[in-house]
């Protein structure tokens, strides 16, 4: 399919950062050409007064837990954890797993969210998979893996050997699927749960089959209180001993971090995913971005799961990240460039994609979002830093057509690729069972 953007705002990310009116030619699954493109389409966008950037690049999700949103509000991390996410994860069944990655998968392609990077639940792992084949998203997901942890409930529990199995079995059969849009990653849920011999040889496989390694670091004080207890380390240098920093490993949240950790981070190359709104609802702190980024670590954003903050909006995580530092590091501490270049370059370079996605370059894959600059709560039109417009004003709701590997999913605010209203049912009567199976009606 060709398709012809015109007269968009062109917010390129490209390495000088180009913005400008122009036109954005896609054929096929790829960026054919920009600027003045009079070119014949199967598809013509007008974009006038709108943005048209790189698809969002969310690289820390839980689609698993979609459905969960609003049933573990107001507690703290493990709390949260052991008292209603893990019991409603383990009464999943292979519908209400499929049901719950969909309606994520479906709110983020509606809010200019193109790819992500996503740890899913212990069990029915294929069944995200099939969503995320179904409705057109691009994603790097892997089955969490739990073979050890206090308060871990027995439908979760598993052997090592099993654990390994399974993602390996996984890892044969999806990563590489639909055309290379689906891939692969080890997701050891954090070390809390996790043997040091699952760890250890996680980080071996992943090592020796060139995949990610997607888990959870220093989120909470209890938890770095309790993995010190455990293991004599802070968290990051215990996951260092045992092989699992460097390019090749992303860290969701990385709050509670000493000096020696954030060392070990830059040295190494660990990418970071940070979460603003999950750590400011769980009330587990503030992230030190501005010094990571100082030392040279690549932070990336993600929304995390919807029940520890009631959306997978990528343009609120942008907001906030960018307003939270503001208070302890000054106005300018990350402006709102860096945040838009962490939420597409940023998070393409972390899933080792930068050659392909996260920014507007002739040849690179096709993951585009238009976003509408018009509406009452971004005027007056002017000619302001669109960052700061994308940034401070911009809602997902903006989002008025989003483009996967050259396929339209969103088009006129409308979802393509699934029966919405179906879904809406489905969703309901999902977590009903769901939450009798978990005894937790």
């Amino acid at each position: 399919m060709k398709i012809l953007i015109k007269n968009g705002i062109l917010v390129t990310l490209d390495r000088e950062r180009r913005v400008f009116t122009g036109d954005l030619y896609i054929a096929e699954d790829r960026i054919a050409a920009i600027g003045q493109t009079p070119q014949e389409a199967d598809l013509v966008i007008d974009a006038s007064g709108q943005a048209v950037l790189p698809g969002l690049v969310q690289t820390h999700v839980h689609l698993c837990q979609t459905l969960f949103r609003g049933q573990a509000d107001d507690l703290a991390l493990l709390d949260w954890l052991k008292k209603r996410i893990w019991p409603l994860e383990g009464a999943h069944d292979e519908e209400s797993l499929y049901t719950s990655a969909l309606l994520g998968c479906a709110e983020m392609l509606l809010s200019g969210t193109t790819t992500i990077l996503d740890m899913e639940t212990v069990h029915y792992t294929e069944a995200a998979f099939k969503a995320i084949e179904k409705i057109g998203i691009r994603a790097t997901s892997g089955k969490a893996m739990m073979d050890a942890g206090e308060g871990v409930p027995s439908s979760l529990q598993e052997d090592t050997d099993t654990s390994l199995a399974e993602s390996l079995e996984l890892y044969g059969k999806w990563h590489g699927a639909a055309g290379g849009r689906i891939r692969y990653a080890f997701a050891p849920r954090f070390v809390l749960s996790c043997s040091p011999r699952l760890l250890q040889e996680v980080g071996e496989v992943a090592r020796k089959y060139g995949v990610l390694i997607h888990t959870h670091a220093s989120e909470n004080r209890d938890e770095v209180r309790l993995v010190e207890e455990l293991t004599g380390r802070r968290n990051v240098i215990y996951l260092h001993e045992l092989g699992l920093t460097g390019p090749y490993v992303v860290l969701a949240h990385c709050i509670w971090l000493d000096e020696e950790e954030k060392r070990v981070l830059a040295q190494t190359g660990t990418q970071v995913a940070h979460c603003p709104s999950c750590n400011l609802k769980l009330g587990s702190g503030i992230a030190p971005i501005p010094e990571l980024l100082e030392q040279g670590v690549n932070v990336t954003l993600g929304a995390d799961g919807a029940p520890c903050n009631n959306n997978l909006d990528m343009f609120k995580e942008m907001h906030l990240a960018a307003l939270i530092q503001k208070p302890l590091h000054g106005p300018t501490s990350i402006p709102a460039q860096k945040v838009v270049e962490m939420a597409t370059l940023g998070g393409a370079r972390a899933l080792g994609l930068e050659q392909e996605i996260g920014s507007l370059e002739v040849g690179k894959k096709a993951d585009v979002i238009v976003v509408d600059l018009r509406e009452f709560h971004q005027l007056p039109e002017d000619n302001v830093d669109i960052y700061g417009k994308l940034v401070y004003a911009t809602r997902g709701s903006d989002v008025t057509w989003t483009i996967v590997d050259g396929q339209v999913v969103v088009a006129n605010r409308q979802l393509l690729t699934i029966d919405t209203e179906e879904l809406r049912q489905k969703c309901n009567q999902a977590l009903r069972r769901v939450k009798r199976r978990a005894g937790l009606e």
